[in-house]
């Protein structure tokens, strides 16, 4: 018998709800992937950064659904997935801002993913991957929204369950 309530942070359990989040990553990375390869969008060097954080926050949530820590375990791996969540939604807001820039004031088009990784040290790639470039610039609309506005939204939704992972009782 049902009571038509919605279900209590008891009745969904720490590991449902890292399930759900890993659940939620691959149908991110799945909708990325498509958008690649049967829509034609290559990644620029902010989606691809985008993508390793909604990796990361999987990953992450798949070990502690695996593992279903006791209460300090499970604090620990909802803080660093909302961490990483939160980097997503940095990286996203960037991505934003540049999109929204005069053409003028867009960067210039940098070196590829794998020059960059293969030719200089390994911070200053990564400086460089996360400063973005003119192809960040480009604009591509999805349901409305540009692209990282959704990966905004994905990260902040995710951000928001693992506050809720660490503050549950």
């Amino acid at each position: 018998m049902t009571t038509g309530h919605l279900p209590t942070s008891r009745m969904i359990s720490p590991r449902m709800t890292n399930g759900g989040i890993v659940l939620a990553c691959l149908g991110l990375m799945m909708a990325a992937l498509f958008l690649q390869e049967v829509d034609g969008l290559h990644p620029c060097p902010l989606c691809i950064s985008q993508r390793i954080c909604v990796i990361a926050v999987g990953v992450l949530a798949l070990l502690a659904f695996i593992q279903n820590p006791a209460r300090t375990g499970l604090r620990i791996y909802a803080s660093l997935q909302g961490l990483a969540a939160l980097m997503g939604a940095g990286v996203a807001a960037r991505h934003l801002w540049i999109q929204s820039l005069p053409a003028e004031q867009v960067p210039a088009c940098g070196p590829g993913l794998q020059y960059m990784f293969a030719n200089f040290p390994f911070l200053e790639a990564l400086n460089l991957l996360l400063a973005g470039d003119g192809s960040c610039a480009e604009v591509e609309l999805f349901l409305g929204l540009p692209i990282p506005a959704w990966v905004l939204i994905a990260c902040l939704c995710l951000l928001a369950v693992n506050i809720w992972q660490i503050c549950r009782r």
